[in-house]
């Protein structure tokens, strides 16, 4: 095996090592077969096209073009021109995957369902980075920034599974780079020969010194101990270094609690480390908990409420605590209009999870949960006693549901006095901007109702602010007023700043701390982590109770009742149907409306098939028939490149030899220079002529092929060696006949036109010496059958059955 092929080897070994690290990203690990399959294409096309004399840069290209259309008839064949060529409507199709790819992406937890988006995207990454590691350490000999793409793949597995890459992965992935850089420095340190290891003290001496026998190692072995070492630093060095302090929600953030550290929460005010846990670089799971909800993306788990606004931070009221009762009492304020369902939540906290609150959904009216817990009423929290934390908590969570509409909460009455005097209160050094904010953007508003709403919008979408978690965090007045000067900040800001503004307009109001829905899991549960803390205001109206704002943008689910109501084409009087409705069922399934995009996503909703429906029965495409159509285009490539191919095999065969056993070898090696330089002047239009002697047909190639001096004196050297081995009584070969014939042959280049030389590169006239050759053993064939002894016998009986059948 020549060095390149090897260095293409270890490429294609290295990129597939290094794309290991995307199985625990998704639940099946099919798909790597499949882009193991794609690449080793990829990785063959290339080296078919470095045999042939191109540049570097069209050897990618024709790389590229092929995994486009490998992609293209893998996850696009319908919409391919011929059901090969990536047309338009391929191309769209293949970014209409990409889209939903992103969207699986954001979707789903780890391990995602692979689903066709995210197919694309691992095997078309995969394909990439393959197609980048061998153009930098295969076409342009290069092997040590070829690890940046592999750092690439790895990087990004590692950076998605959320802390859950295995070091096994980032073995696989250095060691496949380590392997491309060795078989680099071999193919380069065997163009200079044997290695010198120094003269050996052995018996052998110096000669065993130049073999690498000797007893010093050679370059190559000192190069893998090194590659070692270095691999073995990399995965041990990380333990010794001192771990991050993570924070709120996830981490070991300051706090009062008891934890044991080790990546525990304990802080009491989780807005103390919350600012961390938004940009911890790891979305650690904090707990998975599963529903009966129809709209999971408004279970919002709540910890707290942080109801008493000094000026200098909000904090949450001091509050006293009583029994946790077997049914928690009906949430203040809340009418018997209003619609409300009972949902059942079971949560599972994790074991790094500690937290002195209990995350429950709001309002919930019974929690069935083992430990020390106390119920604080005014907030509807559980708080831990005596060192109780979350820590690998199992519990059952009873909630409502409530559901307000406009109207109900536009018609609200005035809050009670209590409720007035103690969550209407601002401190006096709230800047007057506050104040006078709050009247300009919810001017021309007819209740408090429509006054939150349009708080909401502002901060969410009119206003022009801009979420950005790096702003320094603060809750007290001064935060406040440059939040609304900067309009910069996260849901701290966003929060606290709605609720103060909404104090000023007498709405009673309140700000709530705990983690939004979470991500839909492949098994129906929903993963909570790190990065899903959050903080909200809660606004108080009398006959529906604290009701959820999101003024945040691009964070949560903006609740329904304060979204526009969508006009249907329902009959506003149930009870009275049309007469022109139809009792028959309807044929054509329909999709609820309101089923969330986490299960519409994994077809959790919708009707049922109808009995004795048939289900489609289509289980996709086989493997075999994708390997087949995979391997069609470079079917074709290769019958379109056949003969060039033949033609670098025949110039490096007559060319390869450079010593000589023999006399007749070195008559024969001449030849073969001479039939070299005349089938290189045929491929540039000069045809041979078998009639004239090597000197003459040397001097009419230089004639017709415009020759400069050079290659014209080159011609005639190989002219004169051929006349040597024809007619000399003791041939005596002239050395350096193949770099005359190289010199021939950049002449003949040189001359020829650009058309001229992509004639004689990709369709070389004296590839019909193949044919020929074909036509002869044929013959040759013939007439070895016709001399068999019954040969004649079975020649008439196959012409009697061509003539009955014909």
């Amino acid at each position: 095996m020549s060095g390149r092929a090897r260095l293409a080897l270890c490429a294609y070994a290295a990129t597939l090592l290094a794309a290991g690290a995307l199985i625990p990203l998704v639940e099946q690990a099919g798909w790597l077969v499949q882009a193991a399959v794609l690449l080793g294409v990829q990785s063959g096309v290339g080296a078919l096209m470095r045999r042939a004399p191109l540049a570097r840069t069209p050897v990618v290209a024709v790389q590229a073009l092929v995994t486009l259309v490998l992609l293209t008839l893998v996850f696009a064949r319908d919409r391919a021109l011929f059901g090969v060529v990536p047309g338009p409507d391929a191309l769209m199709r293949l970014g209409e995957l990409l889209v939903a790819g992103g969207e699986d992406v954001g979707t789903y937890a780890i391990p995602a369902p692979l689903t066709d988006g995210i197919e694309l995207m691992v095997v078309g990454g995969v394909l990439l980075i393959g197609l980048a590691v061998d153009a930098v350490a295969v076409t342009f000999r290069s092997a040590a920034p070829a690890g940046l793409p592999l750092l690439a793949l790895y990087s990004v597995a590692a950076g998605l599974s959320d802390g859950g890459a295995s070091p096994l992965w980032f073995v696989l992935a250095a060691s496949g780079y380590l392997l491309l850089l060795l078989a680099e420095g071999r193919d380069r340190l065997s163009q200079w020969g044997r290695v010198f290891g120094g003269a050996s003290r052995s018996k052998g001496g110096l000669s065993e010194g130049l073999s690498g026998a000797g007893g010093r190692s050679s370059p190559v072995r000192t190069g893998r101990r090194i590659g070692a070492v270095a691999l073995g630093v990399a995965l041990v060095a990380p333990l010794a270094l001192p771990a991050l302090d993570e924070g709120l929600l996830g981490g070991s953030g300051p706090g009062n609690g008891r934890g044991s550290g080790g990546g525990t929460i304990s802080a009491v005010n989780p807005l103390v480390s919350l600012q961390n846990n938004l940009n911890q670089p790891e979305n650690r799971e904090v707990m998975t908990y599963r529903s009966n909800i129809e709209n999971p993306q408004d279970l919002y788990l709540r910890i707290l409420a942080l109801d008493e606004f000094n000026g200098s931070e909000w904090r949450s009221s001091t509050r006293r605590l009583t029994d946790v009762p077997d049914r928690l009492p009906q949430p203040e304020g809340l009418g018997g209009d209003v619609s409300v369902t009972e949902v059942r939540t079971n949560i599972s906290a994790s074991s790094s999870y500690q937290q002195t609150y209990l995350p429950l959904p709001y309002p919930a009216s019974e929690v069935r949960i083992g430990g020390r817990w106390r119920y604080e009423p005014e907030g509807r929290t559980l708080v831990g006693d005596d060192g109780q934390t979350t820590r690998g908590a199992r519990y059952e969570v009873g909630s409502l549901v409530v559901e307000p509409t406009a109207g109900q909460l536009a018609a609200a009455g005035a809050p009670p006095e209590k409720f007035l005097s103690e969550y209407t209160r601002v401190p006096g050094s709230l800047p007057d901007v506050v104040a006078e904010t709050a009247e300009r953007v919810t001017r021309g508003s007819a209740n408090a109702y429509e006054r939150a709403v349009k708080l909401q919008d502002w901060f969410a979408s009119e206003g022009g602010f801009t979420y950005d978690t790096s702003v320094a965090s603060g809750t007290g007045t001064s935060a406040i007023a440059r939040f609304l000067r900067d309009k910069e900040g996260f849901c701290i800001h966003f929060s606290f700043s709605m609720a103060a503004m909404a104090r000023t307009l007498d709405i009673p109001a309140r700000v709530a701390v705990g983690f939004t829905p979470g991500t839909m899991q492949s098994n129906g549960a929903i993963s909570v982590g790190l990065r899903d803390a959050h903080a909200w205001p809660e606004l108080y109206f009398e006959g529906v109770g604290w009701t959820r704002f999101e003024p945040t943008p691009s964070r949560g689910s903006a609740p329904s009742w304060t979204r526009p109501e969508v006009p249907t084409d329902r009959a506003s009087d149930a009870a009275e149907p049309s007469a022109a409705a139809s009792t028959e069922p309807s044929a054509a399934p329909s999709t609820d409306s309101s089923c969330p995009p986490q299960l519409r996503q994994e077809a959790g909703c919708g009707p049922s098939p109808e009995p004795g429906a048939a289900l489609p029965t289509d289980r996709g495409v086989s493997g075999w028939k994708v390997l087949l159509v995979a391997l069609a285009p470079v079917v074709v490539l290769l019958v379109v490149l056949a003969p060039l191919l033949w033609r670098n095999r025949a110039r490096n065969g007559r060319l390869g030899t450079g010593g000589w056993a023999s006399a007749d070898a070195a008559a024969a090696w001449t030849l073969g220079a001479w039939r070299e330089v005349t089938d290189t002047a045929w491929d540039h239009g000069i045809a041979p002529d078998e009639s004239l002697t090597p000197r003459k047909a040397a001097a009419r190639i230089v004639r017709l092929g415009r020759l400069d001096t050079g290659a014209a004196e080159a011609v005639h050297r190989v002219a004169g060696s051929v006349e040597q081995v024809l007619y000399a009584p003791e041939p005596r070969p002239a050395a350096g006949l193949a770099a005359d014939v190289r010199a021939v042959r950049a002449g003949l280049e040189a001359s020829a036109g650009r058309g001229g030389r992509l004639r004689a590169m990709f369709l070389p006239r004296s590839s019909v010496r193949v044919v020929w050759a074909l036509t002869e053993r044929r013959a040759a064939l013939s007439e070895r059958w016709a001399g068999r002894p019954g040969a004649e016998r079975w020649s008439a009986r196959l012409l009697r059955l061509s003539r009955r059948h014909g």
